[in-house]
């Protein structure tokens, strides 16, 4: 099981006080938040990709090489990265880039994003943001997979003996996770080419998640990549903890309130109800997590957004702190051992790689 935080960047008022950071402000805070889930132990950073007003990170790579350079074990993944106004040819290079930069240390989740006006921005119609998808990943599963690559569709001009550099390390792609709100299309393109699924279910109530993530476990097995309970799946997840309940609901209310997505709409408690966030002691951080594979089944990877809606950098520094000392060691220990056998550990570089190899040298000895 991997546990990590992921970050949309925003640049937002600071409720209490009025202050706003700025753009530099920010950027250097998620960097420094990035060495901090390291440092308490944390598997994976990832970070969002926004090309407006309020958000900051317009370039995900950039960041991630970045922090790349000052880390050893992190997995420094996206959340998401915009399969549908980036061209794939350019996606294929600057992962490789990174993968090869950390060592390995990279995946990427990819999306559709939820700005309607950063398609034109990009020449794209958001009217085809599904077969935008589609076709694009198909694109850039190839390039990823084939040296050279001969290929015409509707979106981009053709390619013609084209060669995308660097080539993956140790030629294995970066593993992809397709990240959906709410479309079953990308949950059955995950299926299809053995990917991993990630439903960020911060904002809707589960039932909707649980159908997502039940036809994404049912095609997983239709194509044959294992049974239902094999698929990949990752979950995201909110908090804000303090050692007493009370105080947690007191210093987080007024964030809540005036966040840029859900401010101004249900209450605290009707949204802590319906949703993953999580406001209170780390105890309670514990149980309604371990609740999630109740719900959901068993899972590789579980992101949690911690950075957002004003919070300054050093209450996000003191929740993470939290995290790494009194939640994640439980966390681990209680999933480790509610897994059900078979299930496959989160994906890793390193273990695809020997996955790879052994597949090759099971296929040789058949054909002695």
């Amino acid at each position: 099981m991997q546990f990590g935080i992921f970050t949309v960047g925003d640049v937002t008022t600071d409720p209490t006080n009025g202050t706003t950071p700025s753009e530099h402000d920010r950027i250097k805070a998620m960097t420094t938040i990035a060495l901090k889930a390291e440092e308490i132990g944390l598997d994976v950073f990832a970070t969002g990709e926004h090309h407006n007003p309020p958000f900051v990170p317009s370039s995900p790579t950039t960041m991630l090489g970045w922090i790349a350079a000052r880390t050893e074990r992190l997995i420094l993944s996206t959340s998401t990265t915009l399969i549908t106004t980036n061209d794939p040819v350019k996606i294929a290079e600057d992962f490789a880039m990174l993968q090869h930069l950390a060592d390995g240390r990279v995946d990427l989740m990819l999306g559709r994003g939820n700005t309607g006006p950063v398609y034109p921005w990009f020449g794209q119609d958001i009217r085809q943001g599904i077969p935008l998808a589609i076709e694009n990943y198909a694109l850039l599963h190839r390039l990823w997979r084939e040296d050279v690559v001969d290929w015409e569709g509707r979106f981009r001009t053709p390619l013609q003996g084209f060669t995308s550099t660097p080539r993956p390390l140790d030629g294995v792609p970066p593993f992809v996770w397709h990240g959906s709100i709410r479309s079953p299309e990308i949950a059955e393109q995950a299926a299809y080419y053995g990917d991993g699924f990630f439903a960020n279910n911060i904002f809707w109530p589960k039932e909707h998640f649980q159908r997502l993530i039940d036809l994404y476990r049912d095609r997983w097995e239709h194509y044959g990549h294992g049974p239902r309970e094999s698929a990949v799946v990752g979950l995201g997840g909110q908090f804000f903890m303090r050692r007493n309940s009370q105080d947690a609901a007191r210093e987080f209310r007024p964030y809540f309130d005036n966040a840029p997505v859900y401010g101004h709409g249900p209450s605290l408690e009707e949204f802590t109800d319906q949703t993953p966030l999580t406001v209170g002691s780390p105890q309670e951080v514990i149980e309604k997590t371990l609740a999630f594979r109740d719900t959901f089944g068993d899972y590789q990877r579980q992101l949690f957004l911690v950075d957002h809606a004003g919070l300054p950098l050093k209450t996000v520094l003191e929740q993470l702190d939290l995290l790494g000392e009194d939640v994640l060691p439980v966390l681990r220990k209680e999933f480790a051992a509610r897994r059900a056998a078979g299930v496959p550990e989160g994906p890793t570089h390193a273990a695809r790689v020997a996955e790879r190899n052994d597949a090759a040298e099971q296929k040789e000895g058949t054909q002695r």
